[in-house]
């Protein structure tokens, strides 16, 4: 299956470079461009991404709006966003999950991670790692500020522990060791988890776990 990727940056090279990157790998194509916020929203809308590579800071409406618009909308539904991100500047990222976002990349990062990454997010899994991520997670989550959900009161004892692995950046194998289970197994937990809370995908669990103080800051 061919991935669908619309480029959304306001740097003419900058996308121009990415097009060459995504163009170049068989199983992905570009199918649009844009240089705002609203055209990234429009063309999502027209051109049927399977997935936008959206910069956070665009003009006209920023790349956290632009995702927030597209994954309210019913019919773009199976449309995936991965965030790009300077990471040391950018304080931005947690709310770009909240908007929906199913993860970031740093801007600096090499070519074929943008690809491994596009595939990831395309697959429907969230780029989340024990890394950059989850301290960047920590960094915005951490005091008597961050808001609490109390969404995983309606979980059971394993999906808990499924999640509390799911949100220290565990991958499905690597919780299916931590619990003896197979990765099937720890699949269709994450599958019922997220189907029980209403996230899109991992990235919103992470930030439900840590809002909901199921996993605090310090603990990864």
């Amino acid at each position: 299956m061919t991935i669908r990727v619309l480029l959304a940056d306001d740097q003419t090279l900058v996308r121009a470079a990415f097009a060459m990157l995504v163009e170049s790998a068989r199983d992905m194509e570009v199918v649009g461009q844009a240089g705002t916020g609203r055209e990234a929203v429009a063309l999502a809308r027209s051109v049927r991404a399977d997935m936008v590579v959206m910069d956070i800071r665009m003009p006209d409406l920023d790349g956290i709006e632009a995702t927030r618009l597209i994954a309210a909308d019913e019919d773009l539904a199976g449309v995936r966003v991965l965030v790009l991100t300077t990471y040391d500047t950018d304080e931005n990222i947690v709310e770009a999950l909240r908007a929906g976002a199913s993860g970031f990349l740093v801007k600096d990062t090499r070519p074929a991670e943008l690809l491994d990454a596009i595939r990831t997010v395309a697959a429907g899994d969230a780029l989340l790692s024990p890394g950059p991520t989850a301290r960047l997670i920590e960094r915005f989550l951490r005091g008597p500020s961050a808001p609490v959900t109390g969404g995983p009161d309606c979980l059971s004892d394993r999906e808990r522990e499924v999640l509390t692995l799911l949100a220290r950046g565990l991958n499905n194998t690597e919780i299916g060791e931590a619990l003896g289970l197979s990765p099937l197994t720890a699949k269709t937990h994450v599958s019922r988890i997220m189907g029980k809370l209403g996230a899109r995908d991992r990235a919103q669990l992470v930030i439900v776990a840590y809002e909901s103080g199921l996993v605090t800051p310090g603990t990864i």
